[in-house]
């Protein structure tokens, strides 16, 4: 077996968007992220009646279990992370820190009384419930592999199993705003999925991406070619090249979107600290929840991908997390993810 890039086991190792209040209350992992990191039914749309609608439901729901850990089973291995309660809160915490990052807005696309809304990859569907919520004449749909989401949403909200990387089944020209956030490692085609969204917009709406980078980085040179962030995230870009989905897309989201057709094309570059260590007030807010979502993640990020697809043991898995999560706790590292959100117009005369 290949060891490069495996742990050490001895060593340590445009302007103007619209503001506003979202109504999601802040994940309940932490009240001081940073210092509280701690290692310990749904509503989706059917388009197939009767007994092939309860057959579809329980292959849907009859999860694949692997190192104990849960995920989707509809279009198997499709998405790369778990879809259990340890990795949905995870992904809740992210949903609170894109809030920090864009100063409480959704989303940053000059839109204005929207219709109908349209969030791929919704997971958890906390993104599709605050906009529901913050857009009550609006009809919003979330499609994702898994049935996670909760069955008490409001009216205007539902639910539906679905893989974006098919062909999109909705009416063309049926939406003021496709939002699509962190399907990074999950798309093997960028081009067709952006071209899809294109021809789902109606003429004048907006696709917005978020995504961001899973290598940390540094300014100053604490985090080297050796430290555990930057073997962390050769080996993740490495196994989502060998899947043929990559992970590093966040720097080519507008030239894809560009290429497509959109335009008035802006993308809003970010930075999300790997803990506390900035001196400004908002980027060690950032970070120290930062912190608690890798912290709580890393070992679904990794599980999966390394062990399917780079042949590595459980123990060599839970050694690389056990790293990533002590260099969490050194302020002296002053690494960083690059964050990206792009948002792009459909023509007004587009067909």
């Amino acid at each position: 077996m290949d060891h490069t890039n495996k742990p050490e086991h001895a060593a340590a190792g445009p302007a103007g968007p619209i503001p506003q209040d979202s109504t999601a209350s802040t994940p309940s992992s932490a009240s001081d992220p940073e210092s509280d990191f701690d290692d310990n039914d749904s509503a989706y749309g059917d388009s197939i009646d009767g007994s092939d609608t309860t057959s579809i439901k329980s292959i849907i729901t009859q999860y694949r279990y692997e190192n104990g850990r849960r995920y989707h089973a509809y279009r198997d291995g499709a998405y790369w992370a778990p879809n259990d309660e340890l990795h949905n809160d995870q992904q809740d915490i992210a949903h609170h820190l894109w809030l920090l990052t864009l100063d409480n807005k959704l989303y940053l696309a000059p839109i204005t009384d929207p219709h109908n809304i349209l969030d791929i990859g919704t997971g958890t569907g906390i993104w599709a419930i605050d906009m529901a919520d913050a857009f009550p004449s609006a009809k919003v749909i979330g499609t994702d592999l898994s049935p996670i989401q909760p069955e008490w949403v409001p009216p205007n909200c539902i639910f539906e199993v679905d893989d974006a990387l098919l062909p999109w089944t909705f009416p063309p020209a049926s939406f003021d705003l496709v939002h699509i956030r962190e399907m990074f490692g999950s798309v093997e085609d960028w081009d067709e999925l952006y071209r899809q969204a294109y021809q789902a917009l109606k003429p004048g709406g907006w696709l917005e991406a978020a995504e961001h980078s899973v290598t940390p980085v540094s300014d100053d040179g604490t985090v080297g070619p050796d430290h555990v962030y930057t073997r962390y995230g050769a080996v993740m870009n490495e196994m989502g090249r060998k899947r043929g989905k990559e992970f590093d897309i966040w720097s080519q989201v507008k030239e894809c979107m560009e290429r497509q057709g959109f335009v008035d094309v802006v993308e809003k570059r970010m930075k999300w600290p790997m803990n506390g260590w900035s001196s400004d007030p908002k980027m060690k807010d950032i970070g120290r929840w930062n912190a608690l979502r890798v912290h709580q993640g890393i070992e679904g990020f990794a599980l999966r991908l390394l062990t399917n697809i780079g042949g590595w043991s459980y123990t060599e898995v839970q050694a690389l997390s056990g790293q990533v999560k002590a260099a969490l706790k050194d302020k002296k590292i002053h690494g960083y993810l690059d964050v990206v959100v792009v948002y792009g117009r459909k023509p007004e005369f587009a067909v």
